[in-house]
């Protein structure tokens, strides 16, 4: 029997990758999505490929897949691959055909959300810059010069596509595409012309023929056949806008991003997986988690303005690839377990009754006789009991248990059965180079940012003062604005009694404010206002106004018409006789970009850099280079900079990100070890992190590195110490399990059989690479253990042999099972309390 099983996993397999090189009929119904004939309940999950590199996408896809996704989506960014209107750029991380084919290679389905608008706190939502420029443009209404741009570069995406049979009409994996994004939210303020224009482009995409549906998400009057879809930390409420259409969630929130200043969010997999369930039993058949893995934000690509470098989003797998445990784990458990319902639930639609306050049921019962239940109990406090179909089931607050047969509960959303798994940052950098088995730094060279106008053949003088974005056209996040003002010795500005501050307004995103050649201050914020004061001499004095983009606005009602810069007005204030000198209107002299931008600092490979006499430290506006060789190993390395201020970074030319650890989130925030995950969640439910830099560390990736040779170049904003910078490897730590004698039998360990198996809790313990083994037990408890991993401690009772068993049944190996029984573990005597088995261990 084990061998004809083992055969009929291989040829479904085959079947399966065979599937995606036979072109199949994609449609829909009031119920799911059809996939050759068959109407699917399926399960898919966010990575957008510029956000991680190629060398990672195999890994990222498999994680997927083995996580029990059905569909990968990702948007198209528009502005990546089209920089310049008519020059296309489809390399290395923008690569979007090579994605699309290892999606299909690994035997999974894709979701092109080409847009092309597409928010994802991507530097202005994914447009090039360029069609702000374009005569006559408004964005996102009915506009025809906007029209005619979306559908031409929408047409460019499906042609590719087309060009080489990515559609699944053509045997490839795509099954879907959308059109437009989250449009529904703002297009009220468009007013009358948001209508023709959602109108024209369902119109517009539909006629590409592209062989599959189209959906627009959160537009509640999407046209026929455009399926209207949901996003949100919770959709189970959500009605399609016809009966006709099936019921799909496009983004999940499985966390949310973090921005410079703020702690960061995250939220528990209890939360995400009850979401998740609700939404299932409440006649959902698609659902998409935004993200699966967040990725990284390189270079100047994140978006906001002040969205991090890291977009890790909380998501199951993280920044840097690695698995997110318990999330994944659990996550994966839950889509198991609807797969096990998947037959019922496709038959009918379900059928829901109360169990008392808060509590519900909802059932699945097809024709043919296949069952399946949802129990939900969304009281954010109390558990409950409930009975049905004369059984008793326990249902703790906020949770979904899930029924296959109607009688059997193989998951319910808050036990988690799932390892977890602690990740940390291991120093890899010795100043010294006395540690061959880390990363020396070499000296370091460096190149002074000249303050003020530099480059003489690009500066322009203009009276009064301009708007950024439009200035700079997003080439740069900088932009010189400079005064020079000619004072004699009787000028009221030198007058005794006179306290001169520079007064200045600003509309974002952040200033320094130079005079005479000095630091005197800066500020950041989407509007700011500044006194300055000034040390002003008789002669020539400057003032030199540094303003900086920290990404542009991604989202809202006419975003693209956001502003950047100095606003106005620039004053002399605090004259003896009280009044003020606007010096708005005056003839500013401007310069886009600073001169080691022009000379390609960034590269490492310009000769203008210097070694003598003394490295200058916690100076403003310095530019340094040094070399390294990359940590030894395969673990995920990352950038730590510690003892800098703000700027940008770059290794071997690729860039980084900005970095920006001067910025502090609030100590007294709402942070804490641990988070409630019942009850309704918001971005700012749980935080971690108050009292410290939003984003230390920064992901370099490994196909960026060379053995040794590598070039590190920062360009520091505010002034640091570079010799503080240093490299770190993502490791794992420990790992844990904890699972109560009241839990289901884990996922892994139901078959086809599970209807007549008789099941107990088991822990699963297993190592994260299949080289590694269990070495050893910090910590374990059968009984009523306190805590969480890396800080359980024992109850007031525990078993005495609990230890012996699981070291007899792990260590060696790289994964076991332990039955959570008495009779496996022995009797903790703790009463009628509820008996757990908390375990933690290294791998190695």
């Amino acid at each position: 029997m084990a061998g004809s099983r083992t055969a009929a996993v291989v040829f479904l397999l085959l079947a399966a990758s065979a599937s995606l090189c036979t072109a199949v009929s994609v449609d829909y119904d009031g119920r799911a999505l059809v996939i050759d004939g068959k109407r699917r309940v399926l399960v898919s999950g966010s990575i957008h490929y510029p956000r991680s590199t190629p060398d990672m996408w195999p890994d990222l896809i498999k994680k997927s897949k083995d996580g029990g996704l059905d569909i990968i989506e990702t948007y198209v960014f528009w502005d990546m691959h089209e920089p310049v209107r008519g020059q296309y750029d489809f390399t290395e991380r923008k690569d979007l055909v090579k994605f699309v084919k290892l999606v299909a290679e690994a035997g999974l389905y894709l979701h092109l959300r080409i847009g092309p608008y597409v928010c994802a706190e991507w530097n202005y939502g994914g447009f090039p810059l360029w069609l702000h420029f374009l005569p006559g443009i408004q964005l996102r209404t009915d506009n025809d010069v906007y029209k005619a741009e979306m559908q031409r570069f929408t047409a460019k995406i499906v042609g590719m596509m087309k060009q080489n049979n990515l559609y699944a009409s053509q045997g490839g994996p795509i099954v879907l595409s959308q059109i437009e994004n989250e449009y529904g939210n703002i297009d009220w303020q468009y007013g009358s012309s948001a209508k023709p224009y959602i109108d024209w482009a369902a119109q517009m995409a539909t006629s590409m023929n592209t062989g599959v549906p189209w959906v627009m998400c959160q537009q509640n009057n999407a046209p026929d056949p455009m399926i209207n879809t949901c996003n949100g930390f919770y959709c189970d409420q959500f009605t399609p806008n016809s009966p006709s259409k099936p019921k799909f969630w496009t983004e999940l929130w499985s966390g949310w991003f973090s921005a410079w200043g703020n702690p960061v969010p995250y939220r528990p997999v209890e939360d995400v997986a009850f979401a998740a369930a609700r939404f299932y039993q409440n006649n959902g058949t698609l659902l998409n988690y935004y993200m699966y893995h967040g990725g990284t934000n390189f270079a100047r690509t994140s978006g906001g303005p002040f969205i991090t470098t890291s977009y890790d989003y909380d998501s199951p797998i993280d920044e840097y690839g690695l698995l997110r445990q318990p999330k994944w784990g659990h996550l994966k458990d839950l889509h198991k377990a609807i797969k096990l319902c998947e037959e019922a639930m496709v038959s009918t639609v379900g059928n829901t009754t109360s169990l008392g306050q808060n509590l519900e049921v909802t059932v699945y019962r097809a024709e043919s006789g296949e069952c399946a239940a949802f129990l939900a109990n969304f009281d954010w406090q109390l558990d409950a009991t409930v009975t049905f179909n004369g059984n008793s089931y326990d249902l703790p607050a906020w949770s979904v248990s899930i029924l296959p047969d109607c009688k059997n509960v193989v998951y319910n959303t808050a036990k988690v059965n799932a390892i977890t798994a602690l990740t940390k940052f291991v120093p890899q950098t010795s100043q010294s180079g006395s540690n061959s088995s880390v990363v020396s730094l070499s000296s370091w060279s460096w190149f002074k940012e000249p303050v003020g106008i530099s480059l003489n053949n690009e500066a322009f003088v203009l009276p009064g003062l301009v708007e950024q974005i439009n200035t700079t056209a997003d080439k740069s996040d900088f932009l010189w604005y400079s005064l020079s003002i000619d004072l004699n010795a009787n000028d009221p500005l030198l007058k005794e009694g006179s306290q001169i501050l520079l007064h200045l307004d600003s509309v974002g995103h952040g200033l320094y404010a130079f005079v005479n050649g000095d630091l005197a201050g800066s500020s950041s914020n989407n509007k700011f206002s500044m006194d300055v004061p000034m040390n002003l001499e008789p002669g020539n004095n400057t003032i030199d106004l540094l303003c900086l983009t920290v990404g542009l606005s991604n989202y809202g009602a006419f975003f693209d018409t956001y502003t950047a810069g100095i606003g106005g007005p620039v004053q002399f204030k605090g004259l003896a006789n009280g009044s003020t000198i606007d010096l708005s209107p005056q003839q500013w002299t401007y310069q886009v970009g600073l001169k080691g931008e022009q000379l390609g600092l960034s590269n490492g490979v310009s000769g203008q850099w210097d070694s003598q006499p003394a490295l200058p430290k916690n100076t403003p506006l310095t530019w340094y280079k040094t070399t390294f060789s990359a940590p030894a190993g395969n673990s995920p390395v990352a950038i730590d900079f510690t003892g800098m201020g703000k700027g940008h970074a770059w290794v071997n030319g690729h860039g980084i990100g900005r970095y920006w650890p001067a910025n502090v989130a609030p100590s007294n925030g709402n942070c804490a070890d641990t988070c409630n995950y019942r009850g309704s969640y918001s971005n700012n439910k749980c935080l971690k992190g108050c009292g410290k830099p939003t984003q230390q560390q920064y992901h370099v990736p490994r196909s960026w590195l060379k053995p040794t040779g590598n070039t590190l170049v920062v360009l520091e904003e505010i002034g640091g110490d570079p010799t503080m910078i240093s490299f770190a490897t993502r490791e794992l730590g420990l790992i844990c399990g904890k699972v109560s004698e009241n839990y289901p039998a884990p996922l892994d360990l139901w078959d086809s059989n599970y209807l007549t198996r008789v099941t107990k809790p088991t822990l699963l313990l297993e190592c994260p690479s299949p080289s590694q083994v269990i070495k050893s037990l910090q910590f374990v408890s059968f009984g009523n253990p306190h805590g969480g991993c890396g800080g359980y401690t024992h109850g007031r009772c525990r078993s005495k042999r609990a230890r012996r068993v699981i070291h007899r049944a792990c260590t060696g190996k790289t994964k076991c099972s332990i039955d959570v029984t008495v009779e496996n573990l022995g009797d903790p005597n703790c009463g009628n309390v509820t008996k757990s088995l908390a375990v933690e261990a290294f791998c190695g």
